[in-house]
């Protein structure tokens, strides 16, 4: 009896001890899933930053008068006579 009590609680320490290590693994993982994420959010954030400053160049250079300018100035041209 002594023997098989043995080896029961010898059983229920090692299911223990697993199960132990498999909640610091998942941990562990979980951590640098979030360290990961975290890169990534800062990374959109500098994407996103560069796109709204795109997007307002794109708009200043687009506006009618800058156009004008540029073609008078730059392309030498002229608006024809009617």
């Amino acid at each position: 009896m002594p023997m098989s009590r043995f080896l029961g609680l010898s059983g229920l320490l090692i299911i223990l001890l697993v199960s132990a290590l498999a909640v610091i693994y998942s941990k562990y993982y979980s951590r640098l899933l979030f360290i990961d994420i975290q890169k990534q959010e800062r990374t959109l954030d500098q994407y996103e930053v560069e796109w709204g400053q795109m997007q307002l160049e794109l708009t200043m250079l687009s506006e009618q008068n800058r156009v004008e300018l540029v073609a008078r100035e730059q392309l030498k041209l002229v608006m024809p006579l009617r």
